[in-house]
């Protein structure tokens, strides 16, 4: 005998039970705080009970509206992203609306394909990181009149819905820290340049910071290597294949530069007098490091904090004014001091 199919209940289902009306209901699942609390625990009870869920399609069909948000993000790899994710969702969730992410992996290819199927899937608004993207992206966001956010960064442009900091500004800060150590012979690790302005700002940050000091990167001292682990292992290998050994190695991110550290500990190179060694981003780890990592503390959750706020805003018609910068700080820990040659010459 074959099963059948189990009737769903319906929103007139937990009405009649609730013993309210079929509008109070919907006010009720739809903008509960504008009915009354024994309407609300009346109504929840049963919806508990029947087990009631509200069609979303139906509901997104006649409101125009899904009550989503997508968040595309370069990578889920790196915890940074997943903590300011954490921040973005909770806020939404506040706000009335869900969240749907999606990356990448560094390919500006592969970006525009994932955003579409994301448009496809039906969103109110878009969430990026950084403001380098293909053309196809913006291009797709105009043609369906999505508004969007851009988090992370506020440098290489003028658009005016931005969350973030500048990277450029907080780089120099770190390079500048790095050289009143004492260090004139530095490397840099940071990341792919292309379609990532994040990578190039914060390079050119650095080598303003240098070039103001008199001071130069020998190209060879220039890496760009993925922001992972072994990107930062790479860089250490690379650097000291050659003949003259840097005092300091800048990194992009703090995966980078944690890299870097384990494999100055297979090498036997002493962190920070044989190579001092500072991060970008200060996620959790950064501080149980050995030494703790010298690092760039970004606004984590202050970002996915307002770019939540920034793009309800936006979907709902509110005032949206243009924010300031936030700041990011140099974080000051064991993996930087004075280069060994100096502390010598101090005796």
């Amino acid at each position: 005998m074959k099963n059948r199919p189990v009737q769903r209940a319906t929103l007139s289902d937990v009405a009649k039970l609730a013993g309210v009306s079929l509008g109070s209901a919907s006010r009720a699942l739809s903008v509960p705080d504008q009915v009354k609390a024994r309407t609300l625990e009346q109504v929840n009870r049963a919806v508990a009970q029947l087990g009631y869920v509200r069609n979303g399609a139906a509901q997104a069909l006649a409101s125009r509206k899904t009550r989503t948000i997508a968040a595309l993000y370069p990578t889920l790899k790196n915890p940074v992203y997943a903590n300011s994710t954490d921040a973005l969702q909770q806020t939404l969730w506040t706000l009335g609306y869900q969240l749907l992410v999606a990356s990448h992996e560094y390919d500006a290819r592969r970006e525009v394909t994932v955003m579409r199927a994301i448009v496809e899937r039906g969103i109110d608004g878009v969430i990026l990181v950084g403001s380098d993207h293909d053309e196809g992206v913006f291009t797709l966001l105009r043609q369906r009149n999505l508004p969007y956010v851009l988090t992370w960064s506020t440098d290489e442009t003028r658009y005016p819905h931005c969350v973030g900091f500048s990277n450029y500004d907080a780089a120099y800060q770190m390079a500048k820290f790095v050289i009143t150590k004492g260090h004139r012979d530095i490397a840099l690790c940071g990341g792919g340049t292309q379609h990532n302005e994040r990578a190039r700002t914060r390079a050119a940050g650095t080598l303003a910071a240098m070039a103001e000091s008199g001071l130069t990167i020998p190209p060879n001292w220039i890496i760009e290597q993925p922001f992972s682990f072994e990107g930062g292992r790479a860089a250490v290998r690379q650097l000291w294949s050659g003949s003259r050994k840097p005092t300091a190695l800048i990194c992009g991110t703090d995966l980078q530069a944690i890299g870097a550290l384990q494999e100055c500990q297979l090498r036997g190179i002493e962190v920070p007098l044989d190579l001092s060694i500072s991060g970008f981003d200060d996620i959790e780890m950064a501080s149980v490091t050995t030494p703790p990592l010298t690092t760039v503390r970004v606004p984590i959750a202050e970002i996915g904090v307002r770019a939540a706020k920034k793009i309800v805003a936006l979907i709902e018609g509110g005032d949206v004014a243009a924010e300031d910068p936030l700041v990011a700080a140099v974080i000051e820990r064991g993996s930087i001091s004075c280069p060994r040659k100096a502390k010598v010459g101090r005796r």
